[in-house]
């Protein structure tokens, strides 16, 4: 494909991000003080740790900044901004390595992060943070590692914890929760394991909204969707879940609750290439029972013969509807599907999800290149949709016309 594949939208801009666009799941708005409007993205991979582009004018992106992470043994693959305060987490490739945990900065001045404290996830077993969540200005929500968590199986590193940042000099854990059965120790047996795709008992995003604040949605990969009772927030309880891996491949990344239409929304997130893993799916749960999830529909999506090739096909992050300067709708759902690109499904109807969008982007370095792999998707309140690629395309900004 030496074209962008397009429908519904319209490319506003396009930046590489000086040749370093392997960007992660990290994306998130800040609206600074003197009114701009930065977007900040953290990296995929060493050797760069976040960087901030002045989005104030959707079709002229500006570069502010861009950082390097200490040694090329550790990611910042998540952020989260919230007020003038952002939150890195750090994950390393293997255990015991620092810094592995959160970095809070004032952003007030985005040419000059200030580092203002840290929560420190190391430990023998723990390869630190992968995923946040912060909206409130108090809590961090995450998935985590700790240094007195030590897992059975080394795939389950990481589990649901909380911690009050309401002083981010002086961050306290609040509580944490653990796939049953996966903690040494745990009178639960262990768990069963795919035979095929064994990808983890681990929690991946963190959700948690100010509609429901007693309520943790938590995509906990080879788990399923996991829907904790935070009300005590020292001591986390699930009542609800759904978990259809096996017979399906397994990691489920994202649960995002449609509160007023009784909807949960999961993804799992594809991690092989030429379709080894296919399907990997946006389903769509009844929720009006949480004790009960049901799944009545999944997104659309081309044959995997389409876009397999040569990358990753299936589904990935989603824009999530969080607070702050965000578009937030319970009809349409935007998500990341790799080399697939970004996909837009209409679920008015939600037991016949349709396609109304779609962009992929052509191969970064041209024709016969890697294909493009879009990681992470972000849509401000005025639907100005941010999109970037795992490996070196960076951010491409959309508008629909749909």
């Amino acid at each position: 494909m030496a074209q962008d594949e397009i429908r519904g939208f319209r490319l506003l801009a396009h930046d590489t991000l000086g040749s370093a666009g392997n960007i992660g799941e990290g994306v998130s708005l800040q609206v600074a003080p003197d009114g701009r409007r930065i977007l900040w993205m953290a990296h995929e991979c060493a050797p760069k740790n976040y960087t901030a582009v002045d989005v104030s004018d959707p079709r002229a992106p500006r570069m502010i900044l861009q950082t390097e992470l200490p040694h090329r043994n550790v990611r910042s693959n998540s952020l989260e901004i919230c007020g003038q305060i952002m939150a890195v987490a750090y994950q390393t490739g293997t255990v015991g390595a620092e810094p592995a945990g959160i970095e809070l900065l004032d952003i007030s001045k985005p040419e000059a992060p200030r580092r203002v404290g840290y929560f420190d996830c190391s430990g023998p077993a723990s390869r630190g943070v992968h995923q946040l969540w912060f909206v409130d200005g108090k809590t961090i929500h995450f998935s985590g590692g700790a240094a007195d968590f030590i897992p059975r199986n080394k795939l389950d590193d990481q589990c649901y914890r909380a911690i009050d940042v309401s002083d981010p000099a002086r961050p306290r854990e609040l509580g944490r929760w653990w796939y049953p059965g996966t903690r040494e120790g745990d009178d639960a047996p262990p768990p069963p394991r795919h035979p095929k795709f064994d990808t983890g008992f681990r929690a991946h995003n963190t959700n948690v909204y100010p509609e429901r604040p007693d309520r943790a949605y938590v995509g906990y990969i080879d788990g399923g969707a996991v829907i904790l009772d935070i009300s005590d927030i020292g001591r986390p309880k699930q009542v609800g879940g759904w978990n259809p891996h096996p017979p399906f491949p397994g990691f489920l990344h994202t649960a995002m609750p449609l509160f007023d239409r009784d909807l949960l929304i999961c993804s799992d997130e594809c991690v092989r290439t030429e379709g080894l893993d296919w399907p990997k799916l946006v389903w769509v749960l009844d929720m009006r029972r949480e004790d009960n999830l049901v799944p009545i529909a999944t997104l659309p999506l081309p044959p995997v013969g389409d876009y397999a090739p040569g990358a990753r096909y299936g589904a990935h992050n989603m824009h999530e509807n969080r607070p702050g300067p965000s578009f937030r709708s319970d009809r349409l759902i935007f998500g990341t599907y790799f080399g697939g690109g970004l996909r837009v499904h209409d679920i008015t109807d939600p037991f016949q999800p349709r396609e109304v969008a779609a962009f992929v982007p052509a191969p970064p370095g041209g024709a016969g290149s890697r294909p493009s792999m879009i990681n992470d998707v972000y849509v401000d309140e005025n639907r100005v949709v941010y999109a970037v690629d795992r490996f070196s395309g960076g951010l491409y900004v959309l508008e629909m016309t749909v």
